[in-house]
């Protein structure tokens, strides 16, 4: 008998401890997503049905995973109404994973508000959009701090002159991912503005657009470790500025400063030159790293202009050479002089840099497969 009263405890504390699925309805069924928060508990999950949701949600040391679910993202709503909330959402430490959502309309009266805002912890976007926010996310300065960002589409920087509003701003956090995800309609400001101490971009489509107006695609302000890979990179013909890839615009930040600038396929559609990677080295450490390989050059422009570093396997080329730049399709055709005129990407700066992966149209990646003996340059070898 005291061995079932043992079990049934045991059974008990098993169950009180299982993590939970709740579930939430924009009009609060078959619960309001406040009550599902109250009532969540570490490691649990809560699924948001489709419709929209009003903004300004704190998340304080949570340990949760917010998913819509049933089809069409639920929308995160700001209605482009300005207030003093900082965030539609705002996630203060913790661990929370944001999936199959839409966060849209922020608007602050400083003019600095974002879809999301993370201050602190470690936090994962996974398929989710974010449009016509202020800025689309936002990382706050916190060496511990973690953004993981998947197969997510992020654009549509409001219209305001003066704004300098980023699609993408992220502060002095410890690590820093992006894959498989499209930024898209910047305007004044920045497509991705990153200060983490390592950043991984990878597989990426960051392009404005044939006449986006954003200035920076990629501002890598206070140096770290930056691998920026297999990417494609494109500044619209109305551009606020020439340049690209920007490293150290702000100096640095941390105590090893290096840029892994390889397989990129990086296009200007205007017809003024750009400069495609503009490294800030008087505002850079003397031991700064910078590689630059097999990446392909598109439109007029410069790579490497008061630059110094490791610089191979690059090669220049017009719209036309590549298979049909209309429809995105960025890859070189058969045929084409620079198919497999890369060099070996495996010991750059004593790193394997080798492709993992393309870029697959609309989100996320396509894995690369197969033992390649020759390389292209550019983000895809198909």
């Amino acid at each position: 008998m005291a061995a079932l009263v043992g079990l049934a405890g045991l059974l008990g504390a098993a169950a009180a401890g299982a993590q939970q699925t709740l579930v939430a309805g924009p009009q609060g069924t078959p619960m309001a997503l406040a009550e599902a928060l109250r009532l969540a508990k570490d490691g649990d999950t809560i699924e948001l049905l489709p419709g929209e949701y009003l903004g300004n949600l704190v998340l304080e040391n949570r340990r949760l995973t917010l998913r819509g679910v049933g089809g069409k993202p639920p929308v995160i709503q700001g209605a482009g109404k300005m207030g003093a909330a900082k965030a539609l959402w705002t996630v203060r430490g913790g661990e929370v994973t944001i999936e199959n959502l839409e966060f849209r309309g922020a608007r602050a009266n400083d003019g600095g508000a974002a879809g999301v805002r993370q201050e602190g912890g470690k936090l994962a976007i996974l398929g989710c959009n974010f449009f016509d926010n202020e800025h689309g996310l936002l990382a706050t300065n916190d060496a511990d701090a973690e953004l993981r960002i998947e197969r997510s589409v992020i654009g549509l920087a409001p219209k305001v002159v003066g704004g300098l509003y980023h699609l993408l701003n992220v502060g002095r956090i410890g690590k820093f991912s992006v894959t498989g995800t499209r930024f898209q309609q910047g305007f004044e400001g920045h497509l991705m503005k990153v200060r983490a101490r390592e950043s991984f971009i990878g597989y990426n489509f960051i392009h404005d657009g044939l006449r986006g107006g954003a200035s920076y695609e990629i501002d890598l302000a206070a140096g770290g470790v930056a691998t920026v890979i297999g990417n494609v990179i494109g500044q619209g013909s109305e551009s606020q500025n020439p340049v690209l890839v920007a490293y150290g615009t702000e100096g640095p930040a941390w105590e090893r400063n290096a840029l892994y600038l390889v397989h990129n396929t990086l296009v200007n559609y205007g017809w003024t030159p750009a400069w495609f990677l503009r490294v800030f080295k008087n505002n850079l450490p003397a031991d700064t790293e910078v590689h630059a390989v097999n990446n392909l050059v598109v439109g007029p422009g410069v790579l490497w202009l008061g630059a110094t570093g490791h610089f191979d396997g690059n090669r220049p080329a017009m719209q036309g050479m590549l298979r049909d730049i209309d429809t995105y399709a960025f890859e070189l055709p058969p045929g084409s002089p620079w198919r497999g005129s890369g060099v070996d990407p495996r010991q750059i700066g004593g790193r394997d840099l080798t492709p993992q992966a393309e870029f697959d149209w609309p989100t996320g990646t396509r894995e690369l497969k197969g033992d390649r003996g020759r390389w292209s340059p550019g983000a895809f070898q198909r």
